[in-house]
């Protein structure tokens, strides 16, 4: 009764963990570069696609299927910060309309549609982070990132300063 459903739903589990393995491999090469605000909000998107493949596989297991934990895709190896900009929006927008399709393709399962369109919130939002992020790099130019750098520099430097002790006059 509840098969288009669960197809959907493990689908949507596939793609999520995808975009974690995505948002996790920038995270890492944000973090190397020092682009503490870029790392952390690649950080904190994957940490909510895995809340949603939580939510996801609880929704496949009470209709009587079964999760698949398998990525659709393997990461893309970029570095730069731009085209990892890029690729997010991608995946974001992709994520988009593949939810409000199987949300209508629901059908009467309206507890799965309605995931789905919580679903949908979400990756706007996740969207509207990632375009307002590029945004900002395309006023601001490298100086965006390179202010990001030297924050991580200045914050190491005090966290340094106050666990040294200082010499004595």
């Amino acid at each position: 009764m509840y098969q288009k459903s669960i197809d959907l739903l493990k689908t949507a589990v596939t793609n999520e963990l995808s975009a974690v393995h995505q948002y996790m491999y920038f995270h890492f090469h944000c973090d190397n570069l020092g682009l503490d605000l870029l790392s952390n909000l690649f950080r904190r998107t994957a940490i909510e696609e895995m809340m949603h493949i939580e939510l996801l596989a609880e929704r496949i297991l009470f209709l009587g299927g079964d999760v698949d934990i398998v990525a659709s895709v393997p990461v893309t190896r970029i570095q730069d910060v731009r085209q990892m900009l890029a690729t997010a929006r991608q995946l974001e927008e992709s994520s988009i309309q593949e939810y409000n399709d199987a949300a209508v393709a629901c059908g009467s399962d309206s507890n799965s549609r309605k995931l789905f369109e919580s679903l949908v919130n979400d990756e706007e939002r996740h969207y509207r982070q990632y375009d307002d992020e590029n945004s900002n790099i395309e006023k601001y130019g490298d100086s965006y990132l390179a202010q990001q750098s030297m924050e991580r520099s200045r914050n190491v430097a005090t966290a340094i300063a106050m666990v040294t002790p200082k010499a004595a006059p």
